[in-house]
């Protein structure tokens, strides 16, 4: 769940800075986006839709190291850490992949993620909760999982994707902000003040309702991950971590915000969620088997 919140949030805020400073700096230089025709726009929206998704995830091991908090094992000092790198290593040549950095982060929920710009220069980063609550054959499966999301080239595709979304973000908050600028404040140029306030409302919703696309396509990314783990440590083990997951999930998360945890999925928080809930990940392996 982190890889995918990580990286929405950090795009989020690369195209916010990215729309105020060029909101700023276009006029400046005598360029409004969008008076030429929709082409331009366009043009415009790309580049800089494309752009703050790639910058987006260019930073997502870096971000991720800071945001959780995450070491590297550099050198393995401990049993546990010697058979965490050694288990990654095996996964990633049965994989196919270059050898990701292995990492530890503090926190008590049992979790793991992987990011990184490719399949030859990720991260795999697991919580000590992870280490403390699974067996070595439940973690060697959530290990498995997040290898799949590397080997399936996961990151660049949800860019990709992210970045489409970028483009039309930008294009349609813009069209937003022209029209009120012109029909509300009557502004005959489309681009005061009006213009500036409303294109930024409009491209933070719009970027709400694109978050709501690529969940949902993160959500379908799962199922595939989830049946690569069963490839590399067996199905199984993959049931077991999913089925201990799930039993931790329960048990931590209050009554009232259950339905907007990792096992809910009868409210409209489903809509948010980047990982389907657990029984119907669960029941998919079964039935594969």
């Amino acid at each position: 769940m982190k890889r995918v919140l990580l990286f929405v949030l950090t795009n989020l805020a690369v195209l916010l800075v990215l729309s105020v400073a060029l909101n700023i700096l276009l006029p400046l230089l005598g360029i409004r986006p969008g008076q030429a025709g929709i082409a331009p726009l366009l043009v415009y929206a790309a580049v800089f839709g494309m752009g703050g998704s790639f910058i987006s995830l260019a930073m997502s091991k870096w971000m991720a190291k800071q945001m959780v908090g995450a070491q590297v094992i550099e050198q393995p000092q401990t049993e546990l850490e010697h058979w965490l790198v050694s288990t990654v290593r095996r996964q990633a040549e049965l994989a196919g992949i270059g050898m990701p950095e292995v990492a530890i982060y503090d926190a008590p929920e049992p979790n793991a993620f992987a990011t990184g710009m490719s399949r030859n220069n990720a991260l795999v980063a697991v919580s000590t909760g992870l280490l403390r609550s699974m067996t070595r054959d439940e973690a060697e499966a959530v290990l498995g999982h997040e290898i799949t999301h590397i080997a399936n080239g996961d990151m660049v595709t949800l860019t990709l994707i992210q970045g489409v979304l970028n483009t039309f973000v930008i294009v349609f908050s813009r069209l937003v902000g022209q029209f009120i600028d012109r029909a509300v404040f009557r502004n005959e140029e489309g681009y005061g003040a009006g213009y500036y306030i409303a294109t930024l409302v409009a491209q933070l919703l719009f970027g709400i309702l694109a978050s709501i696309i690529v969940m949902w396509f993160s959500r379908q990314r799962e199922f595939r991950a989830d049946r690569g783990g069963a490839s590399l440590a067996g199905r199984g083990k993959m049931i077991a971590a999913l089925q201990r997951l799930k039993t931790a999930h329960e048990a931590t998360l209050p009554d009232q915000l259950a339905a907007f945890g990792i096992t809910g999925g009868r409210s409209l928080a489903r809509l948010f969620m980047s990982h389907p809930p657990l029984d119907e990940r669960i029941a998919a392996l079964q039935q594969a088997a």
